[in-house]
């Protein structure tokens, strides 16, 4: 078992409760059972806390854990969050967004881990296991809050059938496409269209009508394979006119303008997704870009989209860098995740009760009791989607590889411009450079002209 690590704990004398009191330790988060969220209900009022208790009691410790339902919306938690946390109260653990932390941090109301429980946080063996690019989710400025409970992937969805037609991939032989460069991908692209011209060889979300899909499924996808972020961590600044902005602006302007790789129009129409979604499964494109929801929601049996031999007739690829090694983080491929955690309480009583509970829920044991309830990729790699092996798949290859999204306040807005941005591309209103120049000039109105990277060499 890999609960061992409370063992240390208890031997290096780690202020686990002492024998004869109880301790009382709550969790809360938006989830009823059998309403929002019931699985996460389900899962730590039935596996987690009895096993927890019970492992405590073998060490002569007596601890009661409680649940406390939350119903309402996302942002009446988060209201009812800042309002205990200001005086004291709340939950010991806390489901936690982590949009919300660099807010919270600078109230004051919350805390790092390590600030909570001390440095032998770090001792817990399943950080092993959950890759920088997931910490950062409830991660801010180099600093980790909480863990995060599951989280996403973006990958190349393409059709296997298609590119056997076309001849990408040879027929019968379980050979899988991998792009290994932007070239690679927008030849293949290139090739589909000379010999299936009544297929569309690929879309790559772009525009205001997609909203945040663009802006995760598109524009991230393309942007860190240039080399950067959105947003530069180290210096606090947003990019706003950068040649990387400019490479993967010129990407759009080939797929869509150039070369007409890509239906610039479907990006534009409303409920464009919802249509890019049908000509994906109707055959008639022939790779999307998207997170892997595609697979396990929009393509899965049950859904208006669902395609029935969905296993036969589609595959997956990691996205490439512009060339190996010229990706975020010098990588060669890119990805990009979103996911919500837990975090503690900084005015908990029991701090190193709240975390031994939370490292517990998150062991390889109690992640794979949730996968029997509600399976998805999860935060730590060593964790299978149960059933679902192309989920599997995706989680050990690309949580590696991935980052997320800058969790400050002016987000929102700022991803709002960049699908502008791409919109006035595609479309053919502006030149790359010109766009470009709209964005930055954006970016100042919003976060101020010292927070934006302009000009700067990569």
């Amino acid at each position: 078992m890999r609960w061992c690590w409370l063992v240390v704990m208890l031997v290096l004398g780690v202020g686990l409760s002492t024998v004869g009191e109880t301790i009382t330790l709550t969790v809360t988060a938006r989830a009823v059972r059998g309403g929002v969220n019931s699985a996460l209900v389900e899962w730590l009022e039935d596996r987690v806390f009895p096993a927890f208790v019970e492992w405590m009691r073998s060490q002569g410790k007596d601890v009661i854990v409680n649940f406390i339902q939350f119903g309402g919306s996302d942002e009446a938690l988060k209201q009812q969050y800042a309002l205990d946390l200001k005086v004291g109260r709340g939950a010991d653990i806390l489901g936690f967004d982590g949009f919300w932390i660099p807010e919270f941090d600078a109230a004051g109301l919350i805390k790092p881990l390590e600030e909570i429980v001390g440095s032998q946080v770090w001792d817990w063996d399943g950080w092993s296991y959950i890759p920088q690019g997931m910490r950062e989710i409830l991660g801010y400025r180099g600093k980790v809050y909480g863990l995060p409970i599951g989280t996403d992937v973006r990958v190349i969805f393409y059709r296997c059938d298609l590119f056997e037609k076309a001849g990408v991939i040879p027929a019968g032989s379980g050979l899988r496409w991998q792009p290994r460069s932007w070239e690679e991908l927008l030849n293949t692209a290139r090739y589909i269209k000379k010999v299936l011209p009544d297929v569309i060889p690929l879309q790559i979300n772009a525009g205001t009508e997609m909203g945040e899909a663009t802006t995760m499924q598109g524009w991230f996808m393309v942007l860190l394979g240039t080399g950067i972020h959105m947003y530069d961590f180290e210096t606090g600044k947003w990019y706003g006119m950068h040649p990387g902005i400019l490479e993967a602006l010129n990407f759009y302007k080939t797929v869509y303008v150039d070369e007409r790789l890509g239906d610039a129009r479907l990006q534009l129409i409303p409920g464009a997704r919802a249509r890019t979604f049908e000509l994906f499964r109707d055959g008639k494109i022939a790779m999307l870009v998207e997170g892997d929801w595609f697979w396990r929601s929009v393509l899965a049996p049950g859904s208006e989209w669902a395609i029935p031999n969905r296993n036969e007739v589609v595959d997956w690829a990691m996205m490439p860098a512009k060339e190996p090694g010229a990706g975020y983080r010098g990588q060669n491929f890119v990805t990009i995740s979103g996911g919500t955690g837990f975090i503690l309480n900084p005015n908990t009583a029991h701090p190193q009760e709240a975390w031994a509970l939370l490292s517990f829920a998150f062991s390889w044991e109690m992640q794979m009791e949730f996968q029997k309830i509600q399976p998805r990729i999860r935060s730590r790699v060593d964790v299978p989607v149960i059933g679902d092996p192309v989920m599997s798949e995706m989680a050990k290859a690309l949580l590696p590889y991935t980052t997320v999204r800058p969790m400050l306040p002016g987000y929102p807005k700022i991803s709002y411009q960049a699908q502008l941005m791409t919109e006035r591309v595609v479309s053919g209103q502006m030149s790359p450079e010109e766009a470009m120049a709209e964005y930055a000039e954006a970016l100042k109105s919003i976060v101020g002209p010292e927070s934006v990277i302009v000009l700067q060499e990569k």
